[in-house]
């Protein structure tokens, strides 16, 4: 259920100052072109307000918007010649033209509402519905994922998105309008690259644009009615809530029972019969048992329901209860980048069942995995609630989730094609793996994953078939990769078998903890380049760390300068940090850093390298030096700072990481 923010938008009538454009336009003509369009504009107006509104205040905003459209006395068109995919028939100058006058206008007032600012005014009121509240029916996990897209773009990127998909203009005309409605060049060219980072939701393409779905149509609205009592209170209001708070305070109390129904979940403020089917336990959508196998896609959907307690409905109702609405007693963790609210149809249900001294529940909702959690003797104690971002698995990246942690040790539910599972001492590369056991339904004995850090003497990673995976402590273990950038197919990121990749490793894993609490997907090492040491120093590899998200933004990426002299699992020194740099993936598949090493006479010197494209480093500042290759070795000062720039084979410049 929404909560409803109490801020205003400035939904002011635009200003009808005449450009120099082709003819007038009368307030009949665009009328008309607002009754005839009116669906489409009140569309336009809801996908480019701000998300934050609430639903039912940004649906009257966006009918308000293009009903204002109208305007006050004969005006003139305000952009120049933009061809349109005119809808329903529209033909002729004169509808073009009138359909063209009213988009602008209620593009030009939702871009002014999307605006961060100061508290807002109204100049007029919105749309006055009594007793109801209003809201688009809700969409499947296509929509929800373009939603959340949409919400972390700016007004103008979701207006140039909308224009692009809804309307079917080109760049160059969604430029031409966003200028039109006020939106500086610059901006405008910054909007059109926010819609390109959009990623198209599965099966967008197939029926027409996601956009046109039930889930953003501001005219075809469910209806549910606000707090009815409160409507009906009058001198005896008072006497009733007193009553009533007696009434509610004595079950509450009541041993055993919480919060009735729903366990820990705080009390339902209203009644809504979509959010109450997706909180049906009978609703609950169950894999078969070997769809895995059939199914296009491996990935947590295809998990079959495993678990004791899967015929437990009062256990099923209590987590749904909480995933919705979490009371004051619930400990509610997300991941980074994920959202907390309640699941938008029934999800999918991955294991019920008694795991050490809890019951726990595994939802998934397409988007994202709820672990529900609570005392398995029944006797109250903390419920917990974790939340975590997991879509657009793959078989590789959905091997396993947690199911519990006890005192440094972790149960991992494994994927239905998972038949062996051992673990892994990333110190001790040739070490063999110790088998770890699983039983019928996948679950694995404990397993030890805190490393020693303080110093870091051991780092477990637990292996699943060919997968190594290592816990940062999230509800999905990140998968560990080697190699370069790029596809598998040409070298990219594979699983972690063979000497070069287990020693690489070896002196990266106490590097993990730095990527600890990002939501990470995955984490590879790429050996960009192998460098002579001065006075016979022996050599050093160059490698690049990259962690990805879940959610796609907030990567991480390392650079590790590792001499081969240092002693054997010692940790690479870290060069270079960037976070939401695209170096050392598949979109820059290149890198240069460079760090200041100490010779055995007590020499130092600057020491860069570069990746395969370089062709050539130049160092300026503290230090300057210049190579023909895509190693670098200067004499230099202690503490001496120095700017890097590699030379490319394309003739591009190169900056260092840092």
């Amino acid at each position: 259920m929404e909560q409803q923010q109490a801020t205003a938008i400035p939904l002011d009538d635009t200003d009808d100052t005449d450009a120099d454009t082709a003819g007038p336009i009368d307030v009949e003509q665009a009328e008309a072109a607002i009754v005839e369009h009116y669906p489409r504009l009140v569309r336009l107006a809801y996908l480019i307000l701000p998300p934050g509104m609430g639903r039912t205040r940004r649906v009257l905003a966006a009918h308000a918007l293009a009903q204002r459209a109208l305007p006050r006395n004969q005006a003139r068109p305000e952009v120049q010649e933009v061809e349109l995919p005119w809808q329903r028939g529209t033909k002729g100058t004169a509808g073009d033209a009138g359909y063209a006058y009213v988009r602008l206008r209620v593009l030009r007032s939702a871009l002014r509402a999307a605006r961060p600012r100061r508290p807002w005014m109204l100049s007029a009121p919105l749309p006055l519905v009594w007793g109801l509240r209003l809201f688009p029916r809700s969409g499947g996990a296509d929509e929800l994922a373009l939603d959340k897209a949409l919400s972390e773009l700016t007004g103008p990127g979701r207006a140039a998105y909308v224009l692009r998909e809804l309307e079917r203009l080109e760049d160059r005309e969604v430029r031409a309008l966003l200028q039109a409605a006020g939106v500086d060049g610059d901006d405008a060219l910054d909007a059109l690259d926010e819609a390109d980072e959009v990623p198209e939701p599965a099966g967008s393409r197939d029926d027409g644009s996601l956009l046109e779905s039930a889930e953003f149509d501001p005219c075809s609205l469910q209806a549910r009615p606000t707090d009815l009592m409160r409507r009906r209170q009058h001198l005896r209001a008072l006497l009733v809530a007193v009553v009533a708070l007696v009434v509610c305070g004595s079950l509450l109390g009541m041993p055993g029972e919480g919060w009735g129904r729903g366990g820990a979940a705080a009390p339902s403020y209203a009644r809504n019969p979509s959010s109450e089917r997706a909180l049906d336990p009978e609703r609950l959508t169950r894999a078969e048992p070997f769809a895995w196998r059939t199914a296009t896609r491996a990935d947590f959907s295809s998990w079959p329901a495993r678990g004791d307690r899967l015929g437990d409905t009062a256990l099923l109702r209590r987590a749904l209860a909480v995933w919705a609405r979490p009371g004051s007693s619930v400990r509610v963790s997300a991941a980074a980048g994920t959202q907390s609210g309640p699941p938008s149809g029934p999800p999918q249900l991955l294991y019920a069942g008694v795991v050490d001294q809890a019951v726990v529940v595994l939802l998934y909702d397409g988007l994202r995995v709820a672990r529900y959690a609570e005392a398995s003797d029944g006797e109250g104690g903390t419920v917990a609630l974790d939340l975590a971002r997991l879509d657009a698995a793959d078989a590789a990246a959905s091997t396993a989730l947690v199911l519990g942690r006890t005192d440094g040790n972790v149960r991992f539910l494994t994927a239905p094609w998972v038949r062996r599972a051992s673990v892994r001492d990333l110190l001790r590369p040739a070490g063999r793996p110790r088998p770890v056991r699983l039983t019928t339904d996948g679950v694995t004995d404990p397993v030890r994953t805190v490393p020693r850090l303080r110093p870091c003497r051991g780092w477990p990673a637990v292996q699943f078939g060919s997968r190594l995976v290592a816990d940062l402590g999230e509800l999905a273990p990140a998968r560990l990769t080697y190699g370069g950038p790029g596809t598998t197919s040409r070298g990219g990121p594979r699983d972690v078998a063979g000497r070069d990749a287990l020693l690489s490793w070896e002196r990266t894993a106490c590097r993990l903890p730095l990527m600890a609490g990002r939501g990470v997907r995955s984490v590879n090492i790429w050996r960009f380049g192998v460098q002579r040491l001065p006075e016979r120093g022996g050599r050093a590899a160059w490698l690049c760390t990259r962690a990805e998200t879940w959610r796609g933004a907030g990567s991480r990426v390392l650079a590790q300068f590792q001499p081969w002299t240092t002693r054997r699992g010692a940790a690479g020194m870290v060069a270079a940090t960037a976070d939401g740099s695209p170096a050392c993936g598949p979109r820059a598949p290149r890198v240069l850093a460079g760090v200041l090493w100490k010779a055995r006479s007590g020499r130092w010197f600057l020491l860069a390298a570069g990746s395969r494209q370089v062709t050539g480093i130049t160092a300026n500042g503290g230090v300057r030096g210049r190579s023909h290759g895509r190693a670098l070795t200067v004499r230099a000062k202690p503490g001496a700072h120095a700017t890097l720039k590699g030379r490319l084979r394309n003739g591009d410049r190169l900056t260092a990481l840092h």
